[in-house]
């Protein structure tokens, strides 16, 4: 009997320590983010990382059903998750609660969905958490406030997937036949090669119009540096200079006149704090500031949010969630900024957040805040060891740009003066630095007329030396080439697209070579403007940049629960199936010449040309099949090496990394990381760490 009691106390005992060791499983996306979210939720928890999508639509076939018009997707495992999801049903059968934690967003909520289905999950142990930033405070509260998946999310995420996967597979074939094979169409991407397209048309039919400056450099007893004033107007109307004769009968009538000053008028100009980033403004910055291309942007952002090893703290998610078109910031993190801010800078640099949200705001979505550090204390000097030095610079661009939007404004006296020379005015500015504000952290102006640190402005009649006069002969510009930068920007204005989609959209284009990126700006490929003029001519709907933003609107209403998916699909599909098989009998075959090299197959003695592979440029020989001959593209740079006098080349590793050899390999071993600028010799980079700058982009 007593044997018996102590059984049964046994049992007991053990009952009561495997419910308080139960486990709690969190699924995330990325093992970074796990190893970070471990750290803040204990033993109590297990935290695993899914990888992203888990089940997608089949590679192999449309994987939609639109013969029975029901417009179904036809989910299937992904390839090389089988482990993964072992793993996963291990933990899921020793845990009482599963939380699902994918990124808080459409996409997030769909890899959400699909791990509840493949895992089998029961609805009653089965939660929803989402985090706008990865600190330990918001995680909980994410666990406390968990909810049900958001099947509206799910629906709109389904539909763009479904609308998408249509467009691709059934345009992609028309390529195939109609070109070549290996080419694909996407919704998205095709209405910003049209942009990019119809951006090269307006440059080259641009005409340029001559016209001409005069700016006059004037000096006063009053101040020590001449002042530049610029010729604006004669007897008190405009004046404009079309031609050189036209500025040489000003010059002459200049020559004998005497220059006195008129009005000076001083006043007092704001200018606002910069708001906080979002997604575009993000991706825009770091291309001017960092020469970072969107995808770059993305991909250390990423970084810096799922969390990064920091001396002192340890993993640390140092910004908040990348992927959002919402300025907003949480009253938390606003009295920590403003904390901050006093302690570090003082009480009359604290501002209040700017209101100005500079787009229409029905299209921003507001589901997150504005990009910006988790802890504004961890300051970019602070952790600049820790992180690598693309992380440091866009982190430290964040901190700043944040903190600055926290800030109150700067102030600056200002002065416009007017120079009077016969009938002819001059105009003439300045301006004079009187409060700092938050340009004391963060500089963006481009404002030509740099603050100067006194005003020494001349008086009223005073009659000014004259210097010298400069006339200047000028054209008026073409449009501007499109950057990935500015891409970004039409693409935000237009309503194309999402912020998700932004980078993916144009890397896409890069890597089909629809187009190609010289000093940053876009060109359009005979390959891009090809497929292009057969998108225009068989799809005019989908290239529309009307279409695309109203279907962005339609999915904004199935996240809202107002538009049912599948009624969108089923009003395109069936116009857009006749336009395919329209297009299929009417579009002539076009022949896409190979770019010639001055590289000789040594074979046959035939010059190779340039061909497109998964992993970039390669040369063949065009006597295929009789010759198969290939070699590795190397891009030529107009360098001489610095140790054989040979033309440096850009090489690749086996990892993919870029960097300069010489073409006289092996003979000639020279390497370098970073480019050499000019014929005289260079320093072999040592470091593998450091890469040119060049490179980055």
């Amino acid at each position: 009997m007593f044997h018996v009691q102590c059984q049964s106390l046994e049992i007991n005992f053990k009952q009561r320590i495997e419910k308080r060791m139960a486990k709690n499983l969190v699924i995330v996306e990325s093992p970074a983010k796990a190893k970070t979210i471990q750290k803040f939720l204990g033993s109590n928890y297990s935290v695993i990382a899914s990888g992203g999508h888990v089940r997608d639509l089949p590679v192999s076939k449309l994987g939609i059903d639109v013969e029975n018009g029901t417009f179904e997707p036809q989910y299937i495992t992904i390839r090389g998750k089988g482990d993964v999801l072992a793993q996963l049903r291990k933990e899921v059968k020793k845990s009482n609660k599963i939380y699902l934690a994918t990124d808080p967003d459409r996409e997030g909520e769909a890899i959400s969905w699909h791990l509840k289905h493949v895992l089998k999950l029961d609805d009653k142990k089965c939660y929803r958490i989402t985090f706008n930033e990865i600190t330990q405070n918001a995680v909980k509260r994410s666990i406390s406030g968990a909810r049900d998946i958001d099947m509206n999310l799910v629906d709109s995420q389904q539909c763009r997937r479904v609308l998408d996967r249509i467009v691709g597979y059934k345009i992609s074939p028309l390529l195939w036949a109609k070109i070549k094979r290996g080419l694909s169409a996407g919704r998205v991407q095709s209405v910003v090669l049209r942009l990019i397209s119809d951006r090269e048309e307006e440059i080259s039919e641009f005409k340029a119009d001559e016209y001409w400056t005069v700016t006059v450099k004037l000096k006063s007893a009053s101040f020590a540096k001449p002042i530049e004033a610029k010729l604006s107007s004669k007897n008190g109307k405009k004046i404009n200079i079309t031609n050189q004769k036209e500025a040489d009968s000003i010059l002459k009538e200049l020559e004998s006149l005497d220059f006195a000053a008129g009005d000076v008028k001083t006043g007092e100009r704001i200018n606002k704090q910069p708001l906080p980033f979002t997604t575009s403004t993000l991706q825009q910055e770091a291309s001017k500031v960092l020469a970072f291309s969107t995808i770059k942007t993305m991909r250390v952002a990423q970084q810096l949010y799922e969390g990064v090893k920091v001396r002192g703290h340890g993993t640390v998610g140092l910004i908040t969630y990348l992927r959002t078109d919402s300025v907003r910031i949480s009253d938390e993190a606003s009295a920590s900024a403003a904390k901050f801010i006093k302690e570090s800078y003082g009480e009359e640099y604290v501002g209040a957040p700017s209101k100005t949200v500079g787009k229409d705001s029905k299209k921003i979505q507001d589901a997150h805040e504005a990009i910006r550090p988790t802890y504004i204390d961890i300051t970019p000097a602070s952790v600049k060891d820790d992180l690598t030095r693309d992380q440091f610079r866009l982190y430290q661009l964040i901190w700043k740009r944040f903190t600055a939007s926290m800030m109150a404004p700067a102030k600056f006296e200002t002065a416009s003066i007017t120079v009077n020379a016969g009938s002819y005015e001059f105009k003439a500015s300045a301006s004079k630095i009187l409060f700092e504000g938050y340009l004391s952290v963060y500089n963006d102006s481009e404002d030509e007329n740099k603050p100067v640190k006194q005003l020494n402005l001349p008086k009223k009649g005073e009659i000014l030396e004259k210097q010298e006069i400069i006339p200047e002969q000028h054209f008026t510009q073409p449009p501007a080439h499109y950057t990935e930068a500015s891409m970004v920007k039409m693409m935000e204005e237009l309503g194309i697209g999402r912020p998700s989609t932004y980078a993916p959209t144009i890397s896409t284009l890069l890597s089909r070579h629809y187009i190609t990126k010289e000093k940053k700006n876009l060109y359009m490929t005979d390959l891009g403007e090809a497929v292009n003029s057969i998108l225009k001519k068989s799809f005019p709907t989908i290239v529309a940049t009307d279409f695309t933003a109203s279907l962005e609107t339609l999915l904004d209403g199935v996240e809202e629960g107002t538009v049912n998916w599948k009624s969108i699909i089923s009003n395109f599909y069936p116009d857009f199936n006749e336009a395919v098989e329209k297009a299929n009998k009417e579009i002539e075959n076009v022949k896409i010449q190979d770019e010639v090299s001055d590289v000789v197959c040594e074979l046959c003695g035939r010059n190779m040309v340039i061909k497109y592979g998964p992993h970039g440029k390669f040369l063949a020989c065009p006597g295929f099949p009789e010759c198969r001959n290939t070699k590795t593209f190397l891009e030529k740079t107009g360098i001489k090496c610095p140790q054989c006098g040979g033309e440096l080349v850009i090489r690749k590793t086996k990892k993919g990394r870029r960097y300069f050899g010489c073409e006289n390999y092996p003979e000639c071993e020279y390497m370098s990381w970073q480019k050499p600028t000019d014929t005289e010799k260079a320093e072999n980079v040592s470091s593998m760490e450091k890469e040119a700058e060049s490179v980055n982009s």
